[in-house]
């Protein structure tokens, strides 16, 4: 069966549409919630869902997205729950499901055990944000599975050397990101998207998809001109924050009109 990340960039490719990429946090207020959001998501028209391993020290992440790890494990959500709540979601969706994590919480559930695990339940693509491609190769024990395409994360200050090899590397799409610094809305996306999508892509036929800073339908229409897909986190996590007794309705009215403008409409 292939992969569903690679179905869903050829079947948009061959449409000339461009991919939306919602990011949420498992289990943020709660697994029931959490598992309405992710439905809701995928109803508005998200074309894959980044789903957030809850994890104490989430370094590379903004305060909306640590708060949101950190209500999610209050909640009582761990490593095996986020697989239920993807196995929950797959009785009913066939969204793209990308793994958005750190090490920690993998290495400590059992690095081989854990992709094995993901797929099962219905996971496509892994991205493990503090693991670089080099320490991959030099151990043994951090072999990849092949049924769990690895998302490369591309920086505007990646060297152009290291971007090639990235690039060359990659596997269901790249996750380019617009700004330096950690996710979240206090800084709009660059507005050298375009030259540096171009140098990517220059490198390889892997879809690059931008994130970082975009959180109104101007800026998604403005990255989707420029990338293959858009990805919104912060944003969307925020009204989570603000509405969870009806998280679910929230998103799918926020997320609508950016995903419009994702597709041109």
């Amino acid at each position: 069966m292939p992969n569903r990340i690679d179905s869903l960039f050829a079947n948009l490719r061959s449409s000339n549409q461009k991919a939306f990429i919602a990011y949420v946090a498992a289990g943020d207020p709660d697994f029931d919630t959490s598992l309405e959001v992710i439905k809701a998501l995928a109803d508005a028209g998200a074309d894959l869902i980044e789903l957030g391993l809850p994890f104490s020290d989430p370094l590379a992440d903004g305060i909306v997205n640590q708060m949101a790890a950190d209500r999610a494990l209050k909640a009582g959500m761990t490593t095996p729950r986020v697989l239920e709540l993807i196995r929950k979601f797959r009785e009913t969706h066939e969204t793209p499901i990308v793994l958005f994590t750190y090490l920690n919480p993998i290495f400590t559930y059992g690095f081989e055990k854990f992709q094995s695990d993901a797929v099962a339940a219905g996971a496509d693509g892994i991205l493990l944000l503090d693991l670089p491609p080099d320490e991959v190769a030099a151990n043994t024990g951090l072999a990849t599975n092949p049924d769990l395409k690895v998302i490369r994360l591309i920086a505007p200050t990646t060297p152009s050397d290291r971007v090639k090899k990235l690039a060359t590397q990659s596997e269901g799409f790249i996750y380019a990101l617009s700004r330096t610094g950690v996710t979240g809305g206090h800084g709009g996306p660059s507005a050298n998207i375009s030259a540096q999508v171009a140098a990517i892509k220059s490198h390889t036929e892997t879809p690059v998809c931008v994130g970082f800073g975009i959180s109104n339908p101007e800026q998604a229409a403005m990255v989707a001109a420029a990338a293959d897909g858009v990805i919104v986190g912060s944003a969307i996590v925020k009204q989570v924050e603000m509405n969870p007794d009806h998280a679910a309705q929230a998103v799918r009215d926020f997320v609508t009109p950016l995903i419009a403008s994702t597709k041109g409409v």
